[in-house]
């Protein structure tokens, strides 16, 4: 992927339980890494950033996500929203002259490490409109509405989670082993889901299991679509966009573009790792 002229440099996706390491040459991706030496992983960061540099070149480095959280290398502060490129290049945290920490962004009573690089760069690189609203799906899902191509707001929902702790800890746990697909019973989660009585229709799966109503088979695609129908629905009731971005991979954006789609809305879904690669390399740029 060329994106622009640039001197070399490495990146770093850094997140709670996993990372992605990129090296850059000339503008172009030419290294990159995905390995689960997650912030919550590592205790001696400075070690693990001269291993990044064994591996794939001394060169400069830009880290963004939970490395710059209280659980990261150190605690950086957040850059109020509105927020573009050029606020986060100035407000970038250095480690040494060759070192740096990107912010994160806040809102009200809101806070994102990380996924501000991905939706900052899905604009520069011409992936999304200036004005849209995003959705980037996950363990804690994030919808961002762009304003003249930065973030003028966002809300966070615990979708992911949610559904991780329903999956491995809950009264639920013995019937939500099977994998998520999106089919009929996906389908009728959605729109249980869309009702947003979220504590009544989740308790609906135990009786549905007892009453022998479901099979066990389903269990897991019906919650996923009770938890994602009711994210969905909450937020598109918030905006008037008619089209709905979506950074994420294939499998779970798909989930979520269902979704959307089944509320009435264009569902667009566009590559998480591309949008990052173009939102730090135009940070690197502008702080040059």
């Amino acid at each position: 992927m060329v994106v622009s002229a640039s001197p070399s440099f490495l990146a770093v996706d850094w997140g709670t339980t996993n990372r992605r390491v990129f090296r850059f040459d000339g503008g172009e991706i030419t290294q990159t890494e995905r390995d689960e030496r997650g912030a919550a992983s590592v205790d001696d960061f400075a070690a693990e950033v001269a291993a990044i540099r064994d591996r794939f070149g001394d060169l400069p480095m830009l880290l963004a996500g939970m490395v710059g959280s209280t659980i990261g290398w150190r605690a950086v502060p957040y850059v109020a929203a509105p927020v573009g490129i050029d606020e986060l290049a100035v407000a970038l945290d250095r480690i040494d002259d060759r070192t740096a920490i990107v912010p994160g962004v806040s809102c009200r009573t809101d806070v994102m490490r990380g996924e501000e690089v991905q939706l900052l760069g899905a604009v520069a690189g011409g992936m999304v409109p200036a004005d849209a609203l995003l959705a980037q799906p996950g363990t804690h899902c994030k919808w961002a509405a762009m304003t003249g191509g930065r973030i003028a707001g966002f809300t966070t929902a615990m979708t992911g989670e949610l559904f991780a702790l329903l999956r491995n800890h809950s009264l639920l746990a013995g019937s939500l082993g099977f994998d998520v697909v999106d089919g009929a019973a996906f389908r009728e989660g959605l729109a249980e889901g869309a009702r947003r009585d979220l504590a009544a229709s989740l308790f609906g799966i135990r009786a549905a299991s007892v009453l022998g109503e479901r099979a066990d088979a389903d269990a897991a695609s019906f919650a996923s679509g009770v938890l994602i129908g009711s994210d969905v629905a909450a937020r598109l009731a918030e905006t008037s966009f008619g089209r709905v971005h979506i950074l994420a991979d294939p499998t779970l954006g798909g989930l979520y573009a269902a979704a959307i789609l089944a509320a009435g809305r264009e569902p667009v879904i566009v590559d998480s790792h591309t949008a990052f690669a173009t939102g730090i390399l135009a940070i690197r740029e502008r702080s040059l």
